[in-house]
């Protein structure tokens, strides 16, 4: 994620200008001169474009722009200072030390080198060349007073504190982004980004359609829907690359930091191409269900817990010799061209039921519902373009008739 290059310093600069409310103070909290503060804060609000005080006899004021970004500077530092807490615990001195001394550049490095597990790769993606970049590192690894990267046979291998500050600085970089889409917004450009994780198998009809009402009202907006497993996008929501996730919903005890709600409840069905024998077959013996070829989805998942609950109900023991599959795309060609079956939700096999070339088995299954719904971060607030997605989700839900 790259967001406008703000200086960490000039950003702890403004936030100590709000609390004090006085340059001349806040000039001495810092140890700066009253200039170069002058200097930092404008250069701040120029990259900003944007006014972040209102200068006076009295002193500097926060406009409520400034208030709203500076809230979310709030926030973001918020994440750095967690980060502190891990390498600094017993030591608040170290821990100031570290937030005000480490740079955006030190954090962009390291966490780009830790995504590619390569310096060169990295290097050629941040436009540096290696030796700035190993130096940055090095300084780096100097405020943590540890190393935080080492060689290994494939590239880099970074230690578990270089990947707790490759969170959080993403973390501290996506709520930057979003201070500043805000401040867009309030200048009537709604043109920031939403990023919404789809999981595969999930019947998430609402949100192509979700994703079109939204660009028909911000048409300026960056919205990306990216698919993919689970454990990909749940690594990838935690670090502030995704917004949401959309899709079968977790158990409780498995989600860190994160919060769900229930959009409706999805009940599954067994699909298989039209002219297999058991097509239209109202009944389905238990022996008949395992002796069938399945395409199951991944294990731990939740579709694929359900599929086992179809015969462990039954008193029979799940097919172990099945093909997994996690794609729907993959999923349709295997039934297009065999004779299995497998475990779907009716609505995204509509197109191919239509065509002739797909049939949902009529037999109900009870106990195959999922809960559908929304996995967010705890801490993340929306922007203003963000929560109409939110509730256009909720809107489209109820128009298209979702609940189960």
């Amino acid at each position: 994620m790259e967001t406008v290059n703000l200086n960490i310093r000039h950003l702890l600069c403004a936030l100590k200008i709000m609390e004090c409310g006085a340059l001349s103070q806040a000039a001495q909290e810092i140890h700066l001169t009253q200039s170069a503060l002058t200097q930092g804060i404008n250069k701040l609000e120029s990259q900003l474009q944007c006014c972040l005080f209102e200068r006076s006899h009295a002193g500097m004021q926060v406009t409520d722009i400034g208030h709203a970004f500076l809230h979310r500077v709030k926030r973001a530092f918020a994440h750095l200072e967690d980060f502190s807490g891990i390498l600094f615990a017993h030591d608040k001195l170290q821990r100031s030390a570290f937030i005000r001394a480490v740079s955006s550049r030190q954090l962009r490095a390291l966490i780009h080198i830790v995504q590619l597990q390569s310096y060169t790769a990295a290097a050629q993606f941040l436009g540096l060349s290696q030796p700035t970049l190993h130096k940055t590192i090095k300084d780096l690894e100097q405020l943590c007073q540890q190393s935080l990267l080492s060689r290994s046979p494939t590239g880099v291998e970074p230690g578990w504190r270089a990947k707790q500050l490759r969170r959080y600085g993403s973390l501290f970089f996506a709520e930057l982004q979003q201070g500043i889409d805000e401040i867009r917004e309030v200048n009537g450009q709604m043109n920031g980004s939403l990023r919404v994780g789809s999981l595969p198998l999930a019947r998430t009809e609402i949100v192509p359609l979700a994703v079109l009402k939204l660009n028909d009202e911000f048409p300026d907006a960056s919205i990306s829907i990216i698919d993919g497993p689970y454990g990909e996008q749940y690594h990838s929501l935690l670090h502030g690359q995704l917004d949401m996730i959309v899709g079968a919903l977790r158990p409780l005890h498995t989600q860190q930091d994160t919060q769900q709600i229930h959009l409706f409840d999805d009940q599954l069905s067994i699909v298989v191409r039209a002219d297999h024998p058991l097509a239209s077959r109202q009944t389905i013996s238990a022996a008949e269900l395992q002796q069938l070829e399945w395409v199951a989805p991944a294990k731990s998942t939740p579709a694929r817990n359900v599929f086992s609950q179809i015969f462990s109900r039954r008193g029979l023991t799940p097919p172990s010799h099945v093909i997994e599959c996690s794609s729907l795309v993959a999923v349709r060609g295997i039934l297009l061209n065999s004779q299995r079956a497998a475990l779907l939700p009716a609505r995204q096999v509509e197109v191919e039921v239509r065509a002739g070339l797909l049939a949902v088995c009529p037999m109900a299954l009870t106990g195959t519902d999922r809960v559908i719904g929304l996995t967010l971060r705890k801490s993340w607030r929306p922007t203003k373009m963000q929560s109409r997605f939110l509730e256009i989700l909720q809107q489209t839900k109820e128009a298209t008739n979702q609940f189960i």
